[in-house]
């Protein structure tokens, strides 16, 4: 790191004592009590992992081998010297295998959650205009934004898809707006590249459909071209029930409104069933231009209003089936939108499932005005819900309301680098970061009288977690010596809290340590909870500037269900949440 000398007033210099990151106290109790001071480490570290840290039988066998192997295995990995004679782990060793976020992380980085419940008891990690690169009104349209998001284990990608220039082909762009277009094939062709690289559980692409019947033949075409035997084909049938995230991994599934075309065509042939092979269909060149109106985007329309007029022209006489099956064959999760008032459009329908898309502003008016109908009505289908059209700047919104009712696809501007969306990345670092989180029981269950859960009731404390934050490091590795404070070392302190129901909601801070790059701030939290399995665990470090705005030192959230108990090593994020590569917490969480 070199000199810890800086300058002042000219002429000046201040000098510091260098970092070290020496082991709190109770790192060094736990040690001597596992290792009896460097000369056991055989019963007394498996009790250690065991009752403290509360691991698994097979996770201690293989820690226990890890520490008590030579030296070198432990010390290699985390970059320390050790003593190569030494049987037993050393207070280094045992210390820096601690505080190592690769070694010792505070969630589980497996899947573990049963993945053979339908889709509609998933919260699902969900994106929204996933194509734009920037604010909402003027950015470009591009397929990097889509590629970050599947790298980070998004699992809804939106396409806005609009006729090009020539109306002869299909862009994907904000439309109504000033946003530059990218060609949709563009698009596709990454989502196929990218669509498994940080899960193997279903893709969903939502199409949000401003296209005549002819260019929606042309994307079908396009999507069983490019996806192949990616692309999931569902039954023609009406079903009951969505398909499991488990059974369609690696698979890309379509989620949109059905033609109006298709239903007038179902209503003139007495329903009967029109499926028909799809290559079969491309092949017979019978994808002619029909001049009607597509569909308005799902859920851009107030749903309580009774007066909502549909914007398709269903009595369009040019209707040709061809055109409406290929399309519509494609559709695995059927979006729509009820007219009528709100209490309708949540009505749940025995004999089939769907999805319903409603804005924030909406979810706010059903959530207060009929929440037990939303909760019913998400037991069984798919509520997404995304922004509010005023977010020009692709800011977003808490998304706590939505979860509590149950909502599954909670749309988010992943390119939106706000306090809500580090919320969100919290939020599905749950189950190993597959993108699919399992619902609590409490959502999926009815009561006799048909009651449901309520978040706005008075509840019990169900679990109190204690946290307490010891210390931090790698912030002299991440950022040059005067990033904080050109004078002196930084001054940090740390803000915990939780995120979660109105009743859990609490921000704590430590104390701020000066002139310090490794802050020992030995305090303790407790956090009474109500609802923990809705409970986000945030988490950030600050520099304190007395004139100036506090400098921002990195943040994680992690879902409190997930959390490890024992001392801990806590990664930290950027704003944009990405892992910096050396600064982390050491932690320690208790459930009581």
């Amino acid at each position: 790191m070199g000199s810890y000398a800086y300058k002042y007033c000219m002429c000046f210099t201040r000098k510091f004592r260098p970092p070290a990151a020496d082991p709190p106290p109770d790192v060094r109790a736990a040690f001597h009590s596992a290792c009896g001071g460097g000369g056991g480490g055989g019963e007394g570290l498996r009790r250690f992992l065991a009752q403290v840290q509360g691991e698994p039988p097979a996770e201690v066998d293989r820690i226990v081998a890890l520490l008590t192997a030579s030296a070198a295995g432990i010390a290699a990995r985390i970059g320390r010297a050790g003593n190569p004679a030494a049987a037993a782990p050393s207070l280094e060793d045992f210390f820096g295998f601690l505080f190592s976020a690769d070694l010792n992380p505070p969630i589980s980085t497996q899947v573990h959650h049963d993945m053979s419940a339908p889709f509609s008891h998933y919260y699902i990690y969900t994106g929204h205009n996933s194509y734009l690169t920037g604010n909402q009104l003027n950015s470009d349209s591009s397929d990097l934004p889509i590629i970050k998001a599947l790298q980070r284990g998004v699992r809804v990608i939106e396409l806005d898809m609009w006729p090009n220039s020539a109306k002869n082909n299909v862009d994907i762009l904000h439309g109504g707006t000033l946003t530059a277009p990218v060609a949709i094939i563009r698009c596709l062709k990454s989502i196929k590249e990218y669509a498994f690289c940080a899960s193997p559980y279903p893709l969903v692409i939502t199409l949000e459909d401003h296209l005549t019947p002819d260019l929606q033949a042309k994307v079908a075409e396009m999507l069983v071209k490019t996806f192949g035997d990616l692309l999931y084909i569902p039954s023609s049938e009406p079903v009951n029930e969505f398909p499991s995230p488990e059974s369609l991994m690696k698979k890309i599934i379509i989620s949109t409104k059905p033609p109006q075309e298709y239903k007038k065509f179902l209503k003139s042939q007495d329903n009967q069933n029109i499926k028909a092979g799809i290559a079969n269909l491309a092949d017979e060149g019978s994808l002619r231009r029909i001049d009607s109106n597509a569909e308005e985007s799902d859920g851009k329309d107030e749903l309580d209003d009774p007066d909502e007029e549909d914007s398709s022209d269903d009595d369009d006489p040019k209707f040709q089936q061809d055109t409406a099956c290929e399309y519509r064959e494609l559709i695995t999760i059927h979006a729509g939108k009820p007219k009528g008032h709100l209490r309708d459009a949540l009505k749940v329908d025995p004999d089939k499932v769907r999805r319903l898309s409603l804005s924030e502003t909406q979810l706010a008016k059903a959530t207060a005005s009929h929440g037990a109908d939303v909760i019913r009505f998400t037991q069984r289908n798919i509520l997404r819900v995304y922004p509010k059209g005023t977010r020009i700047n692709s800011s977003n919104y808490d998304p706590m309301n939505a979860w509590t009712h149950g909502a599954q696809m909670v749309a988010f501007n992943m390119q939106g680098h706000d306090k809500a969306l580090r919320l969100m990345q919290g939020f599905f670092r749950a189950n190993g970061g597959c993108g699919y989180v399992k619902k609590p029981e409490f959502l999926l269950r009815t009561g006799p009288n048909d009651e449901v859960f309520d978040p706005n009731a008075s509840m019990p404390v169900k679990k109190t977690l204690k946290v307490k934050v010891y210390m931090g490091d790698g912030w002299r590795m991440d950022f040059s010596k005067t990033h904080f404070d050109t004078f002196s070392p930084p001054d940090f302190y740390t803000r915990v809290g939780i995120a979660g129901v109105r009743a859990d909601c609490v921000m704590k801070k430590t104390r701020t340590i000066e002139d310090q790059w490794v802050p020992m701030w030995d305090e303790e939290f407790t956090f009474p909870l109500t609802v923990p399995e809705l409970a986000v665990l945030r988490i950030e470090v600050h520099e304190y500037d007395m004139s100036e705005k506090h400098d921002f030192g990195g943040q994680t959230c992690l879902p409190v269900s997930e959390l490890k108990q024992g001392i801990r090593a806590v990664p930290l994020h950027d704003r944009r949440g990405n892992r910096y590569k050396s600064v982390r917490l050491l932690m320690r969480f208790d459930f009581l």
